[in-house]
């Protein structure tokens, strides 16, 4: 069954829309649930071992990137005294479960954009702009841009997260603070694109969370997952047209069909997209990692 309501832990310090998050004093515990979003809503229904992906995929690429950018992440816990938690960590969390680094989270999602596609093809397609700047006309869907695009937004606690130009980033964090965020987004989506196309798959946008660590900003929270992240095949990739993915644009394809108007209550999966997106998921993991979900 997928873990879709609280974890069962004590003293929980904050509930997202997929993970809950608990204190431990000077580092923080995250478990990764079933629960997924789309159009800003958390359905109703779970996808099986979802957490489990993102945790151990934000693992492995944390892991390869630490050299790139520094991270938040100190090890998966595994339940046992060597994680010198202060409570004992149910079996049904093992594999989901992080230990991380404090920071201050910066209220920004760092979005890096290869492809045009979602709502930069939205916006292209009637201003022929991504992000308020203009790109070469006749460009098609999913068409590879000429170097990654930087285009940020608001991280909106409730309702949609809104379009940020670099000067609004700018008037958001400083002028400093705003060229390492765009530095080191663009820095980590070129390591892991290249990687991931040796591997098979076309990552076409990500998006970062960073925050403040002694000074310095860090990338935090999940990292190049199907959850954060477009994950295309290379084999079937045609410009021109949307493109089959390893991601939750399956869950949000269905939803788009299904009629709903994307005002709560968000309807419940069928089972046929819940298992179709279980399997997409771990296809993702195991071409880029080489291994199982454990």
């Amino acid at each position: 069954m997928p873990l879709l309501i609280d974890s069962p832990l004590p003293d929980r310090t904050y509930r997202g829309k997929v993970r809950d998050t608990y204190d431990l004093g000077d580092r923080l515990l995250i478990v990764a649930t079933d629960r997924i979003s789309a159009f800003d809503a958390v359905l109703p229904t779970g996808i099986p071992d979802k957490g489990k992906v993102l945790s151990q995929m934000s693992a492995w690429w944390f892991s390869r990137t630490k050299d790139v950018v520094p991270n938040h992440f100190i090890r998966l816990a595994d339940g046992t005294a060597a994680d010198d938690l202060p409570f004992a960590l149910p079996a049904e969390l093992i594999g989901r479960t992080s230990i991380v680094k404090k920071a201050q989270r910066v209220d920004v999602e760092c979005i890096v954009r290869g492809y045009l596609s979602g709502s930069a093809w939205t916006e292209y397609k009637q201003w022929g702009t991504v992000n308020g700047v203009r790109l070469e006309k006749g460009m098609v869907e999913s068409q590879q841009l000429t170097e990654p695009m930087f285009t940020p937004t608001t991280k909106a606690e409730e309702g949609h997260d809104e379009p940020m130009t670099l000067s609004d980033l700018i008037q958001e964090v400083g002028p400093e603070p705003a060229q390492v965020l765009k530095l080191r987004s663009l820095a980590l989506y070129n390591f892991a694109a290249a990687y991931a196309r040796e591997r098979g798959i076309i990552i076409a946008d990500t998006k970062f969370e960073f925050g403040w660590r002694e000074g310095e900003l860090i990338v935090i929270d999940e990292i190049l997952t199907p959850d954060s992240s477009r994950f295309w095949d290379v084999a079937d990739y045609r410009p021109g047209q949307p493109q089959p993915s390893f991601d939750k644009q399956y869950v949000r394809d269905w939803l788009s069909a299904s009629g709903w108007d994307r005002e709560p209550p968000a309807p419940a999966l069928p089972p046929e997209v819940v298992r179709g997106t279980s399997e997409r998921y771990r296809e993702a993991y195991r071409r880029l990692t080489g291994q199982e979900v454990v």
